[in-house]
């Protein structure tokens, strides 16, 4: 990999909401995003950030975390605590479309895509951890994501695929023949075959990434596909993923009960369809922290956070 360049936070803008986990542009170069009290919230003029603009477009009523526009104009929501919602702009109507699967409650859902077809893909990161206990399923490093598929006019999601160490962002490629999924304990990304004689199966799509990958973004088919890196790569926690199921179980209880604080690292990956890094940004020491979204809009590099109460303007890196 090559070496990264410095991802520095040039503008910051107050929210008046904590913790913007998932940031996503539309076609205006507007950013959407969820906060913890339950908001969908949208920034507008970013071109002048001193003068930014935010409303509040809809309330979940839970905790929303990946989203998702539709070509229709509506949105995709992954609340944690409601399932996968859909909220219409236009008047911030939010309906539930699937809060269970096979009868055990939808919980923690963190990212959608939707494809052309209709088709609508999701992940839950964890079974066993809520969100705000999300630590204790990095430390237990308990296998429980999912990758869920909704087919269009289904109300009941089929799960595609289990075993997922804390599933996460979500991306299809250029063609929409394989989904990529971030699993943020496995310091991976997984393709997903969709289409042709692989479909089904999965293999990794880039490995043993320089840090822990949230939520994904694409722009579109001819732009690359952006990784969000929570932290870093800890080699104590590696060495602890090796232990024995009992010893990673007590070291997740204590971990859920002590207080978190994340580190100054940040960071952010572009790859491409064959999982090539495109770009990599890092930097050690920022005052913007625990970056979980990145996105392009209005000629910056937008990262979104869920411990902070606001989002940061990045200047885009030269294209390669």
């Amino acid at each position: 990999m090559d070496r990264p360049t410095a991802l520095t936070a040039r503008h910051h803008i107050a929210i008046g909401g904590h913790g913007p986990e998932d940031v996503v542009a539309d076609a205006r170069g507007r950013v959407l995003t969820g906060v913890e009290d339950g908001r969908i919230l949208r920034i507008d003029g970013l071109t002048e950030p001193l003068a930014a603009r935010v409303e509040t477009l809809a309330d979940t009523g839970g905790r929303p975390l990946g989203l998702e526009l539709l070509p229709d104009g509506g949105l995709l929501v992954c609340d944690a605590e409601r399932g996968l919602l859909g909220v219409d702009l236009a008047d911030g109507t939010v309906r539930v479309i699937a809060d269970q699967v096979a009868g055990e409650r939808l919980r923690f859902t963190s990212n959608v895509v939707a494809l052309s077809d209709g088709s609508v893909y999701f992940t839950v990161s964890s079974r066993r951890y809520p969100l705000d206990q999300w630590l204790g399923d990095i430390v237990e490093h308990t296998g429980t994501g999912r990758l869920l598929r909704l087919a269009p006019g289904d109300e009941d999601p089929e799960v595609l695929l289990e075993g997922l160490q804390f599933a996460n962002g979500l991306a299809a490629s250029a063609d929409e023949s394989f989904l990529v999924v971030a699993e943020t304990g496995a310091y991976r990304l997984t393709r997903y075959w969709l289409d042709g004689p692989r479909a089904g199966r999965t293999e990794p799509l880039a490995e043993n990434l320089p840090g822990m990958p949230d939520n994904i973004w694409r722009a579109g088919p001819d732009g690359p596909v952006w990784v969000s890196l929570a932290g870093p790569r800890v080699p104590p926690l590696d060495l602890l993923h090796r232990a024995a199921p009992p010893v990673r179980r007590a070291a997740a209880r204590a971990a859920v009960r002590a207080p978190y604080r994340p580190t100054g690292f940040i960071g952010a990956l572009a790859v491409d369809d064959d999982g090539r890094t495109v770009h990599h940004m890092t930097r050690h020491r920022s005052r913007f922290r625990m970056v979980t979204s990145v996105c392009e809009a209005a000629g910056h590099l937008v990262l979104g956070s869920i411990w902070e109460r606001g989002i940061a303007l990045c200047e885009p890196p030269a294209a390669k």
